[in-house]
């Protein structure tokens, strides 16, 4: 069945007609002609405010989409009012809801063609939660408002994370919940990362990396545990993604006492256990100097590090107090390595 595309000159259109052209600029929820409702990313319009008991709503403009009749825009030049919230009842906290309706004729016998902000308050419960407008109606939320009861305040207080946002077609969609039917290539914000669908999963993108993590590694002995006195110890790491890199630095002071048995250091983060250790570096500062290496295990949460049993033993073992040198007063340990942490 032919059809008449949008614009050309001497052709009429049905309402229906544009606003189903229109949903080729929103972003698709993942049917045909379907669109995602919402405000422009970053604008502040249609923002619901309270004063007093008097609800608000700022200019601006929105996109509202309805299944099997396209998109429709609605723009408010001014801010509004719907009214006043209900009083707080005696007992019982409420939510109410605040939306904007559009009113179509066509598609909801309302005798109407016009859009506005919608006041709806909910019902005083102990576990209260929103109202959905009911019947056939054309609608976005807004905002809810929490009314407390008379005896806990009769305060209200607004927000407004139900308002959806919606972009353009390939455009970076902000929301904390990922597209519910999303094509590959499609991007989103989630606060914190942006991931992009590679058509099975959702690839995290690499950020530039900011500077690394401090943490306070344990220093534990085999037999007895050390204490670290007026030592340091420093511990420094970087998690991208499951790759963690990661630095140790120990320096004994003049009350550090040395414990027993091979010294154990403790990990940012548990190394995945997939059947592969991991090599890292160790350096030992003493009277003499001295180069080892470390070992994570899969699975593990900490490790050993190895240095030669002697100056004249070159075969590896755990370091210990006396091990390869008397560790004292002024040593330093430093430990470096990469490895893939479980998470």
């Amino acid at each position: 069945m032919p059809v008449d595309p949008w614009a050309i000159d001497g052709l009429n259109f049905s309402g229906l007609e544009a606003r189903n052209a229109d949903s080729a600029f929103v972003m698709s929820n993942g049917s045909a002609l379907g669109s995602v409702s919402g405000v422009r990313p970053g604008d502040p319009g249609l923002t619901v405010t309270l004063s007093g008991t008097t609800i608000n709503c700022s200019a601006g403009v929105a996109t509202v989409a309805y299944s099997g009749q396209g998109v429709y825009r609605v723009a408010f030049p001014a801010s509004t009012s719907p009214g006043s919230y209900t009083a707080a009842h005696a007992t019982l906290n409420r939510i109410d809801l605040v939306y904007l309706r559009v009113w179509d004729n066509s598609v909801d016998a309302s005798g109407l063609a016009k859009g506005d902000i919608v006041y709806l308050a909910g019902t005083p419960s102990s576990t209260p939660v929103a109202p959905t407008p009911s019947g056939t109606q054309i609608y976005m939320p807004l905002a809810t408002i929490t009314v407390l009861s008379v005896s806990n305040g009769s305060t209200a207080s607004v927000s407004t994370s139900v308002r959806p946002v919606t972009v353009a077609p390939g455009g970076i969609w902000p929301s904390s919940t990922a597209p519910s039917s999303p094509y590959t290539g499609q991007a989103y914000h989630n606060g914190t990362d942006l991931l992009i669908w590679n058509g099975s999963s959702w690839d995290t993108y690499f950020k530039v990396p900011a500077a690394w993590t401090s943490y306070t590694p344990s220093w534990t002995g085999s037999t007895t545990n050390p204490a670290l006195g007026n030592g340091t110890l420093v511990g420094r790491y970087q998690k991208i993604g499951r790759q963690v890199a990661f630095h140790i630095n120990l320096v004994a002071g003049s009350t550090t006492t040395y414990g027993s048995g091979n010294y154990n250091f403790t990990l940012p983060f548990p190394v995945a256990n997939v059947g592969a250790s991991y090599i890292g570096t160790a350096h030992l500062l003493g009277t003499d100097r001295w180069a080892g290496h470390t070992v994570l295990s899969p699975g593990a949460s900490a490790f050993v590090p190895f240095f030669s049993q002697s100056a004249t033993n070159t075969r590896l073992s755990g370091q210990t107090p006396t091990s390869p040198e008397t560790f004292a007063n002024g040593s330093q340990l430093r430990m470096t390595g990469v490895y893939e942490s479980s998470t």
